[in-house]
């Protein structure tokens, strides 16, 4: 079967967040899953089969990441919709049945594609006793994101700090479900965004994911009220790095990125 790994939310090889993408005729059983993606060992190998016409969703997705099964993925969800239109597997618009409910991606003429995803939830949350410690600089503030999403949303004094954070990622494990998104303002939005943000996962086998589409579901609302706009642009500052539109709609948060198939070959296992 054909395996391809594609790098999401960029618009060039070797950037973004790179993402093993299957196309199957059914789901096999979970350990085989789990045994793939620990293969391809990105941060999220997904997996998606046809469903029958005139339901719900047009395709099946579920996505893994070396250690675990995940219920909500942003670039594994932009991979695999670039990977159907570029085949051909499927024209238009995308249903995608998730474990996260049904999320939809539309493909546009510049070779974008817009994902529509639930708005998580924010909760103010105490800022957990030795955060500062494990993450190497002291929160602002600290939001709960939701089970959906699972992590600590906490801001940082400026773009400075974000970027230059070297956290122990062991420790960090301690403070939320899956990990903790740390997000600051831009120092000069004439560069082209809004925010920044870099996102721990070690709870998940993930220590830092490069460009992470289920954060920004956080970060969208939390931003967009502080900066008074719905529309902005936020770059996620790993060692990769990528950029994501966020468009807030309510209880829906859209966002856009582009990808690129950069290794397409066949699974023998």
């Amino acid at each position: 079967m054909r395996i391809r790994i594609v790098d999401a939310f960029t618009d060039r090889p070797f950037a973004g967040n790179p993402a093993g993408v299957l196309l199957l005729d059914t789901f096999p059983e979970d350990d085989w899953l789990q045994n793939v993606a620990r293969e391809v060992n990105h941060a999220e190998t997904a997996f998606a089969h046809r469903l029958p016409n005139g339901g719900e969703a047009d395709w099946a997705l579920r996505w893994f990441t070396p250690a675990t099964e995940v219920a909500l993925c942003g670039h594994a969800t932009l991979a695999t919709a670039h990977v159907l239109h570029t085949t051909g597997a499927h024209r238009g618009p995308v249903r995608f049945s998730t474990l996260g409910g049904v999320l939809s991606a539309v493909p546009h003429e510049d070779g974008s594609i817009t994902l529509d995803f639930p708005t998580a939830p924010l909760t103010r949350a105490e800022i957990p006793g030795g955060l500062s410690e494990s993450l190497g600089a002291e929160p602002l503030t600290a939001f709960d994101t939701g089970p959906d999403v699972g992590d600590l949303l906490v801001e940082l004094a400026d773009e400075k700090t974000v970027l230059g954070l070297a956290p122990d990622h062991r420790a960090l494990g301690r403070h939320s479900a899956r990990g903790i998104i740390a997000t600051a303002r831009a120092e000069d939005p004439a560069r082209g965004y809004d925010f920044v943000s870099r996102c721990f996962f070690p709870n998940v086998g993930i220590d830092e994911d490069p460009v992470t589409g289920s954060a920004h579901t956080a970060l969208a609302p939390y931003w967009s009220e502080r900066l008074g706009r719905p529309d902005l642009v936020g770059l996620q500052a790993s060692a990769r790095s990528g950029r994501i539109r966020t468009a807030l709609r309510g209880d829906r948060t859209r966002l856009t990125g582009r990808a690129v198939t950069v290794i397409e070959g066949e699974l023998l296992g």
